[in-house]
């Protein structure tokens, strides 16, 4: 059965939100765009009409952590953020772990060798869909670990 909503997932940054969101089944994440932060009041009103263009039912942000699973500034920053999202949106907002995250989307495009200015323009977008994928995977693998196998 198809759902007739969305998730949205978010690579938040202090300059940047990268923005994907699911396919109606629930198995891809696609990249949707780069927010250029100017304010929250504008960072908010952007989302709010993604969230409306998307019919989106829940959000995944990423949790930068440290490489020692701690919370840094960033993830501070990420945790603040998603509180935010649940206050303004009354949606369920889910904290995923985004380590390497970006550095696997930079990685990811210099191999197909996107030019730098290129991959500064996209990245942020490429780590929200690998942050928002990673989620999805999550689901069928748990959906696989419901099969019973009758023979």
């Amino acid at each position: 059965m198809i759902s007739e909503t969305r998730t949205m997932g978010l690579d938040v940054g202090s300059h940047t939100i990268g923005v994907a969101v699911s396919d109606l089944l629930g198995f891809t994440a696609q990249g949707v765009e780069v927010i250029r932060r100017t304010s929250e009041k504008a960072d908010f009103e952007r989302l709010s009409a993604l969230v409306n263009q998307f019919s989106v039912s829940q959000f995944v942000v990423g949790l930068p952590k440290n490489m020692n699973n701690s919370i840094g500034p960033q993830g501070e920053y990420s945790l603040e953020f998603a509180k935010k999202l649940e206050e303004i949106f009354h949606l369920p907002v889910l904290l995923w772990d985004e380590r390497l995250t970006t550095r696997s989307a930079e990685q990811f495009l210099i191999s197909a060798n996107v030019q730098r200015k290129k991959r500064r323009q996209v990245i942020d977008k490429l780590a929200a869909s690998l942050i928002l994928q990673s989620y999805l995977d999550s689901l069928s693998k748990e959906s696989e670990n419901d099969f019973v196998d009758f023979s």
